[in-house]
């Protein structure tokens, strides 16, 4: 794992590989008293000449530094972050999974790890980033998710952090979540919570409503995840002529809807076969992927994977003669 530190008020200068283990926390650390820490998620996969892929880690660099900036937490800079996960990449290369196999996933954190009693931002901070091999994120893999919409618990309110992908957004969808799951279904679609009708995310991931070949999703006003899936899969949309609308969507507009999809990290892209809210439950065929998501899955996929020219310029490439 690539460790890295800093005092509040200076800036990371240079960190270092170490052996993956168990790391020493003051009981009084910020990140364990009040939260101070912050994570990202990513992808490295492997080609089939061998090569490793990276997918946009600089947006993964610069979403960390907004959300270092809301939590009061000094971040590295967005070439320290790139470089500090290849070079976590390149030293774990032999868990990256063999083509089609899986994706390693890659988790960097930041955490306020010096001591403070007192409420105020931590004295010392610390970056740091491990991996492990994965498959898919949901036990259903690619097949269609069935979600309940949640009318009474919130996962982020507005002025809050759910815009930032600080730790304790993660905790708040537990209580939701295992309910949910107890009860036969895959995860929870929340809704707003200042008129409990506009959909927000669900636990980890983004959603989108396709109607008549119109793709809508949760506009981004703080209270919603800005994830790098869903950025991805806009531009890849609309390249592929489709029309996108970031806007208020109602959770009614489910009731109608040709297809229901979800986006992140870990799920890339999830069809949803069903939404039950208040007891009604409306299906998308549940026989597999939608047609726009289906198309969209494979365009995305297939230029993580390296399978089709990156014409975006959002793969970069670690390749077996640099390690």
């Amino acid at each position: 794992m690539y460790v890295m530190k800093c005092a509040q008020g200076e800036n990371f200068s240079k960190g270092e590989l170490q052996r993956f283990g168990n790391i020493e926390l003051s009981p009084s650390a910020g990140v364990l008293n009040y939260g101070q820490g912050l994570f990202e998620g990513m992808k490295a996969y492997r080609k089939q000449d061998g090569n490793i892929l990276l997918f946009r880690p600089e947006e993964n660099a610069l979403r960390m530094r907004l959300g270092a900036e809301r939590m009061c937490m000094p971040s590295p800079s967005v070439e320290q972050f790139v470089e500090a996960v290849k070079a976590t990449v390149l030293a774990n290369k032999r868990w990256v999974p063999p083509p089609g196999k899986g994706s390693l996933y890659i988790r960097p954190l930041l955490m306020g790890s010096g001591a403070v009693l007192g409420l105020a931002p931590a004295p010392e901070y610390t970056f740091l980033i491990y991996v492990s091999p994965v498959g898919n994120y949901f036990k259903e893999g690619v097949a269609p998710i069935n979600l309940i919409v949640e009318h009474e618990l919130h996962r982020a309110t507005p002025g809050g952090t759910g815009g930032v992908k600080t730790i304790g957004n993660y905790a708040a969808v537990l209580k939701a979540q295992s309910a949910a799951k107890a009860k036969g279904y895959s995860d929870v679609l929340y809704l707003d919570c200042v008129h409990k009708r506009f959909l927000e995310e669900v636990s980890s991931c983004n959603i989108f409503v396709v109607k008549d070949n119109i793709i809508s999703t949760p506009e981004i006003k703080g209270t919603i995840l800005p994830g790098i899936t869903r950025k991805s899969i806009i531009d890849v949309a609309r390249s592929e002529g489709f029309q996108v609308e970031e806007r208020q969507v109602a959770v009614d507009e489910l009731l109608d809807a040709d297809e229901v999809f979800c986006t992140g990290t870990a799920v890339v892209v999830s069809p949803v076969g069903s939404i039950t809210y208040h007891g009604k439950r409306v299906s998308y065929g549940e026989g597999g992927f939608g047609t726009v998501s289906e198309k969209l899955y494979s365009v995305l996929t297939r230029l993580q994977m390296g399978l089709t020219q990156d014409k975006m310029d959002w793969t970069v490439e670690l390749r077996q003669k640099t390690y």
